[in-house]
Parts: C-alpha cells; sequence; structure tokens
C-alpha cells in the first residue's frame, strides 16, 4: 500500500502545489486522478516516486517512508513503482525490444547495464511485456516507425519490465486520438488485471476516467475535493471540481 500523510510541496518557496494531501492507494487498484491543469496532479504523482520531495508530510510504501531511504535501498524500492509519461521517452532510432529492455537496467550492475549484458530472462522479460500489451510482432521494429498510440504501448512494456508493484501515469493519452487512447486504457487495464498491479492515472478526459477506473480522486488547487468509488462519483461531483 502507499500512504501520502498530510503532503505539502511549495515550488520557488512560495507557489503552493500541493497541500495537506492524504490519500491511502492499497494493491491492485485502479485510480484516477483529475482535476484542472494547475491542479497538482503532476506533483501528486512525481511526488509519490520521489522525483518531488515534500515540504512536509510523508509518503510510505507499505511501512518503509521514502524520505528516510537512500542509496541501494532507495533504488531497490524505486524500482517497485514505475514511472509512464505523457511524452513517450523513447530511443526512437532502436528497436522496440531494445527500448523495453531499458526496463530491466535497474536490475544490472553499472557495468553491465553501460554494455548492454542482459541476462536471458531479461529478454524473456521484455517480450512478455510487448505480448502483453500487443506488441509482439513488433519486436524488431524501429521506435520511431510506430504510431503514437503504438509508442504509447512500448514505454507502457518497458515500465511493465521493471516488474513493479505500482505504474504512476501522468497523461498518457493526452496527445493520442481516440481510438488509440481506448487501446492505451485496455492495457492498463489488461496490466492491472492479468499482474495485479495498483495503477494511479492522471487523465484530463473524465469521461475515460469514469469508464476505466474503479475510484475517483479529484484535485483542485492542490487539495482533495473528494475521493469517492467510480459509482459513488456524481454529475455535481464533477460540475463542482470544473467549475
Amino acid at each position: 500500500m502507499i500512504s501520502l500523510k498530510d503532503i505539502h510541496v511549495v515550488y520557488d518557496k512560495i507557489t503552493p502545489a500541493l497541500r495537506g494531501v492524504s490519500l491511502d492507494f492499497h494493491d491492485g487498484e485502479f485510480v484516477g486522478i483529475i482535476g484542472l491543469s494547475g491542479s497538482g496532479k503532476s506533483t501528486l504523482l512525481k511526488t509519490i516516486n520521489g522525483l518531488v520531495k515534500p515540504m512536509k508530510g510523508k509518503v510510505c510504501l507499505d511501512e518503509l517512508v521514502l524520505g528516510d531511504l537512500s542509496g541501494k535501498k532507495l533504488r531497490e524500492v524505486r524500482r517497485n513503482i514505475g514511472f509512464v509519461f505523457q511524452e513517450f521517452n523513447l530511443v526512437e532510432r532502436t528497436s522496440v525490444l531494445e527500448n523495453v529492455l531499458i526496463g530491466r537496467l535497474g536490475y544490472l550492475s553499472t557495468l553491465k547495464g553501460f554494455f548492454g549484458l542482459f541476462k536471458d530472462s531479461d529478454y524473456e522479460i521484455a517480450v512478455a511485456a510487448l505480448d502483453t500489451v500487443g506488441l509482439k510482432t513488433k519486436i524488431t521494429a524501429r521506435a520511431g516507425q510506430l504510431s503514437g498510440g503504438q509508442k504509447q504501448r512500448v514505454a507502457i512494456a518497458k515500465t511493465l519490465t521493471q516488474e513493479p508493484r505500482v505504474i504512476l501515469a501522468d497523461e498518457p493519452v493526452a496527445s493520442l486520438d481516440r481510438t488509440s487512447s481506448t487501446v492505451v486504457m485496455d492495457t492498463f487495464a489488461k496490466i492491472r488485471h492479468k499482474h495485479k498491479i495498483t495503477i494511479i492515472i492522471n487523465l484530463h478526459d473524465v469521461e475515460l476516467a469514469r469508464k476505466y477506473c474503479d475510484r475517483l480522486v479529484g484535485l483542485r488547487d492542490g487539495k482533495v475535493l473528494f475521493d469517492k468509488t467510480t459509482k459513488e462519483i456524481s454529475n455535481e461531483d464533477i460540475q463542482e471540481l470544473y467549475s
């Protein structure tokens, strides 16, 4: 379980991004984070995986406080938290397989990682991840030759090869058309059910959030406006969030 306890994040010492956010995310949940631009959605995800350090509060993975960890222990914990960005973050001149194998670097020594000395088991994990996202037939294609939706699924496969317990996704369908967005969201749903991975996803599309997520957290001005199951969310909740 991931717990955020009274998280405060301030940029430039004056601009509040998160103000007293406390949330729990349980194993196997599919949680959507929604709200206006600037509401703190991206900051929330980056705080969970340590890209942003809170001015106040704690982020815990089970009983471990991330802010108390360093070195090898922190790297081990971060392997459990995968991140999918809106930008695909692929090396477009290399193959799909080579891109997906990057997700295994956290399991290699610095020297082996530098020379790309992957084990047979790393290749097997990468191929299985590509099969999960429906791109096993693209294994030798250059990443730059793929469509936007396919590139995002390669990025998801790369994250999946980390063998994470949690996947954070920051607006992963914002630049895609409706058809590609649906395929990507179907992929997240498949991963959640197949691997029992917790998925926490920022979405600008409320319709998609209500269709795929079990639970929705509404952020407004850096605060939690509501935290409800999708079935509990009313149109009035959505109107208040975006008013």
